[in-house]
């Protein structure tokens, strides 16, 4: 006569409790309120996160790259508007907010937002005394999600 199977092998009960385990964390990632973004592309070269800014020390100098009316709704605290529209109207009063030894972040409206690249691509042609010049991966949004 035969021995009775065990109801499970070891090797099931093992892969059975892995994806028991498993099932949570996968859940939670679709679930939680602070899931990583997965659909946001890795930073370029010349742009940052809002969380390394954060861990900067010295001071930043904002710059906001959207429209005047985009800027009057929202913007980061002590930024300053720089736009291509109104590039030699608005190149004054960046230009009094810079000091040297500052980093400049230029940031626009988010993900599929080029304003910010083009101000910043114009801000290193005009000078090489302003230093650094970063964009904010994300844009404004990235910069509400860290702080709130």
């Amino acid at each position: 006569m035969k021995e009775p199977r065990p109801a499970w092998h070891p090797w099931e009960q093992a892969v059975r409790l892995c994806v028991l385990a498993l099932l949570p964390a996968v859940v939670s990632t679709w679930v939680h309120p602070s899931r990583p973004d997965w659909t946001r592309p890795a930073p370029r070269a010349d742009e940052v996160t809002a969380s390394q800014i954060a861990a900067w020390s010295g001071p930043v100098l904002w710059v906001d790259a959207r429209s005047r009316a985009e800027f009057d709704r929202s913007h980061i605290p002590g930024a300053v508007l720089l736009n291509e529209e109104q590039w030699e109207d608005l190149l004054d009063g960046f230009l009094d907010a810079w000091q040297p030894g500052m980093r400049v972040v230029v940031y626009c409206g988010g993900g599929g937002c080029d304003a910010s690249r083009s101000v910043a691509r114009r801000l290193r042609a005009g000078s090489s005394d302003l230093g650094e010049i970063h964009i904010l991966h994300g844009g404004i949004d990235a910069w509400h999600a860290l702080s709130h």
